[in-house]
């Protein structure tokens, strides 16, 4: 099981209360988790590598790929329609790269799934990026794009895609800043690059990292580097349609802090990303943004992280790397307080090593990579989780 991280003997100011109360660490919320089978994807045998996991509208996904001995990878992905009985996902890829993708983040619309897969590869070690859209027959399909509208000598990182009702979003980034990618279909990706109070300025320079589907449109976050300073400060931007953004800095500190992950819960948007020494959440109120609790903290070596966030049932997931091990913590009240979350096996952060999670309704799943070897668990919520 994997331990308690100690937490913040300060808060950060203005915050609110973190996952201690009275000085009082709680007592980790333990879900009886149970093994999930996924089976074997065709092919070669090899390592499964688990890297992501949605649900949506009665569907489920994970993906990932398979290591063979050598180290070389091929696409795979796992589908289910009630969370317990899973099979894989054919996968039709075409290109040289693409048939070496490993899919590392999953979307999900209507119950239908597009993903983003890469391998480091090329002349100079660049990871080549792929999308992959599902077919009316359930399977995957590499999208064909131009090599610039992910690679080329402005690309920086491709990060994470979701679904919404306008279709689909990409964000990412570009030598000119934060970027975005939008399509209506998962058929064709258009870039958006340079948009105005997206891209950095001479105001400052910025970094998107995730997200989100919301009522107005679109919501992406990520950090902002203002100009003559030496740490970032929280930012989001909303659009009705992916391309023309409007940037909000939210309320920050001579701290690093910068939102990694985004979900709404019942409503309200809640980003988790890094706050000084800790990680921490914002929440949207009527208002405005507004910093929400801290949890965790960040070790002394490693890069700290937030691997996954995740909401449903009320409350909200988040799966963290702290620079030396993940953990994955719960919140009951939009990101106020937070309470870690025991899981089955040790999950050492570090290279090729990741942690996903899932929220349907009060079942919760966990995927870990712990570098040698996959799993996959699935528990019932426990009752006051969170609170």
């Amino acid at each position: 099981m994997v331990a308690v991280l100690g937490l913040l003997a300060v808060l950060v100011a203005g915050c609110e209360r973190s996952a201690s109360h009275d000085g009082d660490v709680p007592q980790p919320v333990a879900p009886a988790w149970q093994a999930v089978t996924l089976p074997a994807p065709p092919g070669p045998p090899g390592r499964v590598l688990l890297r992501d996991a949605v649900a949506c509208a009665g569907r489920w996904y994970v993906v990932g790929g398979v290591a063979d001995p050598a180290g070389a990878t091929r696409p795979a992905a796992w589908t289910s329609l009630d969370g317990s009985a899973w099979r894989s996902v054919p996968i039709r890829a075409d290109s040289f790269y693409g048939k070496q993708n490993v899919l590392y983040s999953v979307g999900c619309r209507d119950g239908v799934a597009a993903v983003i897969g890469a391998k480091v590869g090329g002349a100079h070690g660049y990871p080549r990026v792929s999308t992959w859209r599902q077919l009316p027959d359930g399977g995957l399909v590499e999208v064909q794009a131009p090599f610039e509208t992910y690679g080329g000598p402005k690309a920086i990182n491709v990060s994470r895609l979701a679904g919404g009702p306008a279709g689909w979003l990409i964000v990412g980034n570009r030598s000119s800043g934060a970027a975005s990618w939008v399509s209506s279909d998962a058929a064709e990706f258009t870039l958006v690059e340079g948009a105005p109070e997206l891209a950095s300025d001479p105001s400052g320079v910025s970094w998107a990292f995730d997200g989100a589907a919301v009522p107005e449109g679109w919501l992406a976050v990520g950090g902002w580097l203002p100009s003559g300073r030496i740490d970032r400060d929280p930012v989001v931007w909303t659009s009705a349609d992916g391309r023309s953004w409007r940037r909000t800095l939210l309320p920050g500190s001579r701290d690093y802090e910068e939102l990694q992950r985004v979900a709404v819960v019942d409503g309200v948007p809640v980003a988790v990303g890094l706050r000084g020494g800790a990680f921490g959440a914002w929440r949207r109120d009527p208002g405005g943004w507004v910093a929400a609790g801290v949890f965790g903290r960040r070790a002394a070596a490693g890069v700290p992280a937030v691997t996954a966030l995740v909401a449903d049932g009320g409350r909200l997931v988040a799966a963290v790397a702290d620079g030396e091990r993940h953990a994955v913590w719960v919140s009951a009240d939009r990101g106020g307080s937070w309470s870690e979350v025991t899981v089955p096996v040790a999950a050492p952060a570090g290279a090729d090593r990741d942690v996903a999670v899932v929220a349907v309704g009060d079942r919760w799943w966990l995927a870990v990579d712990d570098g040698a070897r996959s799993g996959f668990w699935s528990a019932p919520a426990p009752t006051g989780a969170g609170r």
